[in-house]
C-alpha cells in the first residue's frame, strides 16, 4: 500500500495551521475569561448589592444560554450595535477573529467566575479575619493571600474546564473561521474526504484532551496527597 505523500504535505501546514487558531483561542479564553471571572467572582461575593446583581445576572444568563448564539449575536447584532452607537447608521466590521476571542472570554467568564467563587468559599473563615488583622486591603487581601488559595483549591476543576473550552472551539466553524475543524472541513469539501478528514481531527482532539484529563488526574491526586 503506497502512501500518497504529496497529500499529506498538501494538507498537513492547513491542518497545523488551524490547530494552532484552536490553542490561540483557548489560551485567550482561558486568559481572558479567569481574569474577568475573577473579577466577577468577586463582585458576586460582594456586600455591594448592585455589584452583586450585576454579576450574579450575568453569570446565570451566560450559563443559560448556548455558546453558538453568543458567537452569532457578537458577530451579527455587535457590529450593528457599534454602528448605531456611533452614528454612523452602518454595522461596523468586527472580523471573525476578534468575534471569537471577545466571545469566548465573556461566555467562558461565567464559568470560570463559579469555579473561583467555589475556591474563595473553600477557603476557612479565620484567613478572612487574618486580613482584616493586619490591615490589609480588600484589593492586597485578595491578590495576595485569598486569590492564590482559592485557585490552588480549584485548579483540577480549573483545568477541566479549559478542556472542554477546547472542544468548544469547534463552535466557531459557522462563522466560516479556520479552526481546526474548519481547516478540516474546508479540505474535505475540496479533496471530496469528509470520512477521512473528520476522523483525523477527532483523533487529534482525543489525544489532545485525553493527554490533559491523564494530566489533572494526576495533579489532582498530587494536590490532594499534598493537603494530607
Amino acid at each position: 500500500m503506497k502512501v500518497d505523500l504529496s497529500a499529506i504535505t498538501s494538507v498537513a501546514p492547513f491542518l497545523l495551521s488551524g490547530l494552532l487558531f484552536t490553542v490561540q483561542i483557548t489560551v485567550v479564553g482561558v486568559a481572558g475569561g479567569i481574569v474577568f471571572g475573577s473579577l466577577l467572582a468577586v463582585a458576586r461575593l460582594s456586600n455591594n448589592r448592585l455589584l452583586s446583581t450585576f454579576a450574579t445576572t450575568y453569570i446565570n444568563l451566560m450559563r443559560s444560554i448556548p455558546l453558538i448564539m453568543v458567537i452569532f449575536w457578537v458577530f451579527f447584532l455587535v457590529p450593528w450595535a457599534i454602528g448605531w452607537l456611533t452614528n454612523g447608521g452602518r454595522p461596523v466590521a468586527v472580523g471573525a477573529s476578534l468575534t471569537i476571542y471577545v466571545t469566548f472570554v465573556l461566555f467562558e467568564a461565567a464559568y470560570y467566575a463559579e469555579i473561583v467563587r467555589a475556591g474563595f468559599r473553600s477557603i476557612s473563615a479565620g484567613q478572612y479575619s487574618a486580613c482584616e488583622a493586619l490591615g490589609l486591603s480588600k484589593f492586597h487581601a485578595y491578590v495576595y493571600i485569598l486569590f492564590p488559595q482559592a485557585i490552588r483549591n480549584v485548579l483540577p476543576i480549573l483545568l477541566t474546564q479549559t478542556i472542554i473550552l477546547f472542544q468548544d472551539t469547534s463552535l466557531v466553524y459557522v462563522i466560516s473561521a479556520t479552526d481546526l475543524l474548519g481547516a478540516a472541513t474546508k479540505i474535505a469539501q475540496r479533496d471530496g474526504s469528509l470520512v477521512e478528514m473528520y476522523l483525523t481531527v477527532g483523533v487529534i482532539y482525543f489525544l489532545f484532551c485525553y493527554t490533559a484529563s491523564q494530566l489533572v488526574k494526576r495533579l489532582q491526586g498530587r494536590l490532594a496527597y499534598g493537603a494530607r
